[in-house]
C-alpha cells in the first residue's frame, strides 16, 4: 500500500511545511498522524497552537516523505471530518520561526568564549552555571542549523527545538 522512502529512484525525499486548521476536539491528532504514517511519511515537528476561534486549533508539521506522496497526503487529510484546511506552504514566502534551548558544557575557563559567542549570535543567555550554559536561540531552521554546527565545538549536553510556527505575510490568512 505505502511505498518506502527512497525505493524509487526517481522520486524526490525532502522535507514539507503543512499547515492545517481543525476543530479542537480529542483524538484529531491521531487521525491527521495516521494519515502521514499510511503514505511512510515521517513527521519531523508538529506545533499546535488555539486559533481566534476556540472550536479550531492550527497545526504546523514538517513532514519528510516522498514528493509525489504529498498531493494524496493533503487530499486525505482535506477529507477528514475534522480538518477544515490542510496546505502545503512549502517553498512559500512566510514567516517562521523556531526556538532553540542550547546547554553548553564549559569550565570556567571557556565561559567567556562561549558568552561571546552567544552575544554575537544573538543568543538569549538563559542560566549560567558552574559547568553549563543555557543559551536561547530564535529564527528559522536554517540559523538554528547554523548554530547547532557552531555550538557542537564546544560540547552540546543537551538541545530542545520546537516545531516550526508559520503565518502567511501581509493580509492573507494562514490555514
Amino acid at each position: 500500500m505505502s511505498t518506502a522512502a527512497g525505493s524509487n529512484g526517481s522520486s524526490s525525499y525532502r522535507k514539507h511545511t503543512i499547515s492545517l486548521m481543525v476543530n479542537n476536539k480529542p483524538g484529531v491528532l491521531i487521525r491527521i498522524s495516521l494519515v502521514f504514517a499510511r503514505r511512510g511519511y515521517n513527521i519531523d515537528s508538529l506545533v499546535v497552537s488555539p486559533s481566534k476561534d476556540p472550536n479550531f486549533s492550527v497545526m504546523n508539521i514538517v513532514a519528510s516523505g516522498e514528493e509525489k506522496t504529498l498531493d494524496q497526503i493533503l487530499k486525505q487529510l482535506n477529507k477528514l471530518v475534522d480538518v477544515i484546511h490542510a496546505s502545503d506552504r512549502t517553498g512559500e514566502d512566510i514567516i517562521q520561526r523556531e526556538l532553540a534551548l542550547f546547554k553548553l558544557h564549559n569550565e570556567p575557563e571557556m565561559r567567556s568564549d562561549v558568552l561571546q559567542l552567544a552575544h554575537a549570535m544573538d543568543c538569549d543567555i538563559v542560566e549560567v552555571s558552574e559547568h553549563a550554559t543555557i543559551l536561547q536561540m530564535t529564527g528559522d531552521s536554517e540559523r538554528l542549523d547554523s548554530a547547532l554546527k557552531v555550538f557542537e565545538q564546544y560540547g552540546i549536553e543537551e538541545m530542545i527545538r520546537t516545531g516550526k510556527v508559520l503565518m502567511a505575510r501581509g493580509q492573507e490568512i494562514t490555514t
